[in-house]
């Protein structure tokens, strides 16, 4: 079985290190902190293609390179020096532990952060271990496109492919949800983010939980 994990809302609260990041290299390339943002489920690379259009500039692949390394040296700053609000969210180290035990069971990352900007976020939280490969948000503007990205990765990880129905998206976001689907796999969505249990089964997810440690003994 294929577990594919989300990170912001589903396994950490960064305590907003990660829009401080965001905000700041925006003020350091543009002089303003920009337009308003929505991370919620939306990927690194369309985040800052949509602070580059706000400001009339083409967000060019070399573009793109020096604001994300302004944003992931912010990004440290922010994780090592934040509030202690960060944390890691409810149930997460007991289902990762869980999942990690048996061998029958596959866990890797489908995220809309840069592949940088998560294993800072994971390393941080001491998360890190329990992942050997994923889709991230650097990769592609639409989070759909990343499933498929998953998929590949996760059968050259374990050696064999993976089914959608042996594939199951772990999140807290229509987006996920939507990503899930969009390769056939099912989605746990999990009510530990900004949406509710009633957004998320509206949104359709096939399994709605509060907190992952409640989806401990069905997983």
């Amino acid at each position: 079985m294929l577990y594919l994990f989300d990170i912001d809302g589903t396994l950490i609260d960064t305590g907003g290190a990660g829009m401080r990041a965001l905000q700041e290299a925006t003020q350091e390339i543009f002089g303003s902190a920009g337009p308003e943002l929505d991370l919620a489920g939306s990927t690194d690379r369309g985040i800052a293609e949509f602070i580059h259009a706000h400001f009339g500039m083409p967000p060019e692949d070399r573009q793109l390179e020096d604001f994300f390394a302004i944003y992931h040296h912010k990004l440290n700053w922010h994780l090592a020096h934040g509030p202690a609000s960060g944390r890691v969210l409810s149930g997460v180290p007991e289902v990762l532990t869980a999942l990690a035990r048996r061998p029958a069971a596959t866990l890797g990352l489908l995220t809309g952060n840069t592949a940088t900007g998560a294993t800072a976020k994971l390393q941080h939280f001491k998360l890190d271990t329990y992942f050997g490969f994923g889709a991230f948000g650097g990769e592609h503007v639409d989070r759909n496109q990343l499933g498929p990205l998953a998929l590949q990765r996760a059968a050259a990880h374990a050696g064999h492919p993976f089914t959608a129905a042996q594939t199951l998206v772990i999140g807290d976001t229509p987006k996920d949800i939507a990503c899930a689907h969009a390769i056939g796999a099912r989605c746990l969505a999990v009510a530990t983010g900004r949406f509710s249990i009633a957004d998320l089964t509206d949104a359709g997810a096939d399994r709605v939980v509060a907190t992952l440690d409640a989806a401990l003994e069905w997983l």
